[in-house]
This record gives C-alpha cells, sequence and structure tokens, in this order.
C-alpha cells in the first residue's frame, strides 16, 4: 500500500475519533474534534498531492478517498443535525447527492471504468470543510462578530449544499451515457 492511499486510510479511522469528541461536549473535546477534523482534511489534500507528484494514483485510491471524504463530512453533518445546527433538508439534499454520485459510480464501475472526482467535487468538498470548521468554531455562542452564530451557521451550511447540487448535476450530465435508460 502507497503512502497517498495510507493517508486516506487514516482520514477513514480518523472519522470515528472525531465523531467520539464532538459528541463528547465541551469546550476541550470540540477544540480536539475540530483538530482531528482539520488533520483529516489536510489528508484529504494531502494524499491527492502525493499521488499525483509520486504516481501513486490507483483504483483504490480512486474509490476510497472519495468515501473517506464523505464520511468525515456526513459525520459532521449529522452530528450538526442531532444538534439542531443543520436543517434535516440540507442534510438529505447533501446525502442525495452523494448516493447518487455512489451509483454512477457503481455503474461504471461495472463497465469497467473509474469516475475521478471533478473540480465542482473537489469545490464541494472544501465548501463543506469550511462549513463544518465555522460551526465547530462557533457553535455553543449566540453572536459571533455580532451576527447570529446560528445565521452564520445556516448560511455556510446552504453554501455547501449549492455546491452539492452543482457538482451533483455536473456528474450527471457528464456520465449520463452511463445511466443510460435502455
Amino acid at each position: 500500500m502507497n503512502t497517498a492511499n495510507k493517508l486516506t486510510l487514516l482520514r477513514v479511522v480518523l472519522v470515528p475519533v472525531f465523531m467520539a469528541l464532538l459528541l463528547q461536549g465541551g469546550n476541550v473535546c470540540r477544540y480536539a474534534a475540530l483538530a482531528v477534523f482539520v488533520i483529516a482534511s489536510v489528508t484529504d489534500w494531502l494524499d491527492g498531492y502525493i499521488a499525483r507528484k509520486y504516481d501513486q494514483i490507483t483504483t483504490f485510491g480512486k474509490f476510497v478517498d472519495p468515501l473517506a471524504d464523505k464520511m468525515l463530512t456526513t459525520a459532521a453533518f449529522v452530528i450538526f443535525l442531532n444538534l439542531g445546527l443543520m436543517s434535516p433538508w440540507a442534510l438529505m439534499i447533501v446525502l442525495a447527492r452523494e448516493f447518487m454520485i455512489a451509483g454512477i459510480r457503481l455503474i461504471a464501475a461495472g463497465e469497467g471504468s473509474v469516475i475521478a472526482a471533478s473540480m465542482w467535487g473537489k469545490v464541494k468538498t472544501v465548501s463543506q470543510m469550511i462549513a463544518i470548521i465555522a460551526t465547530i468554531l462557533i457553535m455553543g455562542n449566540e453572536m459571533f462578530l455580532g451576527v447570529s452564530s446560528l445565521l452564520i451557521i445556516d448560511v455556510l451550511i446552504w453554501i455547501s449544499v449549492a455546491f452539492a447540487v452543482i457538482s451533483g448535476a455536473e456528474y450527471l450530465i457528464k456520465n449520463r451515457k452511463v445511466i443510460s435508460f435502455k
């Protein structure tokens, strides 16, 4: 197993650690969860960089890297939903997009091809990570810089949802041949 794939697997392992810390409550655990999330997010960038620079791109990495991203962001969103910080509609849109893309990838894999992440998919992931980091930083505070923390969180999450919709539409259009209705 190469270095890039090891970093991807590290991100998968960090998901339950992140969840356990964030669910504990209290500032110490919240900031520890934030640190774990940031480390996991950095591995997302680092594994891609290493894979490209050192020619370590593998089919395994193309499948597991997006899965690790989804596990990390979905874990945070489910916790936010549980804490009343995220709309169930926003989470449902994100999950519907993720299931759709996973389905398209499975069909393509059955036909012997791999669909790698697109630029819009990467923008979606970065916007989600920014929304998650900001939410963890300001959750529990009524106001942040004179603005309602809940409003800031809501706006950031809905921006990431918009990117999820855009990237989902792009995947659907780009890969429409994969899901032809024959």
